[in-house]
């Protein structure tokens, strides 16, 4: 495996499936155990979170190690230390370091000039730690994702970019349904990828719909142009209806319910958001004990 987790492509089919099925065995097993005794985990932040800092600590805590959350604006890097510099010293004291950033090329940064794992807890172009959540959260639902049609109905996003990620590795179709205004021009449909700018002709047969939301952060200046444009790629029960009969809903939260999804729909039986959510712990602890362990 890579030594850093950088996005979901550093890993292979074989290193995805064993992280999920780890995953699912951790989820099973007592909650505290020694894997990571003695291990220290950095969380340098310069976007807020909930769930990945909060998972992230619980992890380290029942693996036996300590974490600690360190904004950008109490590091050094707050008063213009290079990337490079910081790099290099909180990697001589921890074991790893995970990073939300607002560029990607920050990861990139601290990846090059660190010694130890660097893992990306977010960044504008990726959040893989959330796919191996959604993917753990399939794996318990429906079984093997490969050949299946995925729906992403929504703004081309992070988490978007990275379920494209996971579809050409993994060999399932996703399906995107976004205003063709607000999708990349350099996506071009193929064996694993397909475009419509009509949520339901996306949703149609699919096992697994996901969203998020419609502005993401950064992007709220956008929010009227936004708001109009996504008006008809709200998930509600009636593009659930339009999908496979075992089809999951699922969403990375935080959701603006009425938005790009209905308060129905988060309740739905078929809604899988909590368990998703819960699965962010047990995926990130088999990544750590993976890279830390």
């Amino acid at each position: 495996m890579s030594k850093h987790f950088l996005n979901l492509k550093d890993l292979t089919k074989t290193e995805i499936l064993d992280l999920v099925k780890q995953a699912i065995d951790l989820k099973g097993s007592e909650k505290n155990s020694d894997y990571l005794h003695g291990k220290y985990l950095a969380l340098i932040f310069e976007k807020s979170s909930t769930r990945t800092r909060v998972s992230f600590e619980v992890a380290m805590s029942q693996l036996g190690g300590t974490a600690s959350f360190l904004s950008t604006k109490d590091l050094q890097l707050g008063r213009g230390e290079p990337l490079e510099d910081t790099a290099k010293v909180i990697s001589s004291m921890a074991d790893g370091i995970v990073l939300r950033t607002i560029n990607h090329s920050t990861i990139e940064i601290f990846a090059e000039n660190s010694s130890v794992p660097i893992i990306n807890g977010l960044s504008d172009l990726s959040h893989p730690c959330q796919l191996l959540a959604d993917l753990t959260t399939y794996q318990e639902e429906n079984g093997d994702i490969e050949g299946k049609a995925v729906a992403w109905i929504g703004d081309y996003n992070n988490v978007c970019h990275t379920y494209l990620e996971a579809a050409k590795i993994l060999d399932f179709e996703l399906r995107i349904g976004c205003p063709n205004q607000f999708l990349p021009s350099h996506l071009k449909e193929n064996k694993n990828l397909k475009i419509f700018d009509n949520p339901n002709q996306a949703a149609s047969g699919a096992s697994l719909i996901s969203t998020d939301v419609w502005v993401s952060m950064g992007d709220e200046e956008e929010i009227d142009e936004r708001t109009k444009a996504f008006s008809k790629f709200q998930v509600t029960t009636e593009l659930l209806d339009e999908a496979d009969e075992n089809v999951i809903f699922l969403h990375c939260l935080p959701a603006i319910r009425g938005q790009e999804v209905t308060s129905e729909v988060m309740e739905d039986e078929r809604s899988k958001v909590w368990q998703q959510a819960e699965n962010r712990l047990h995926a990130q602890k088999a990544l750590l004990i993976s890279l830390l362990g």
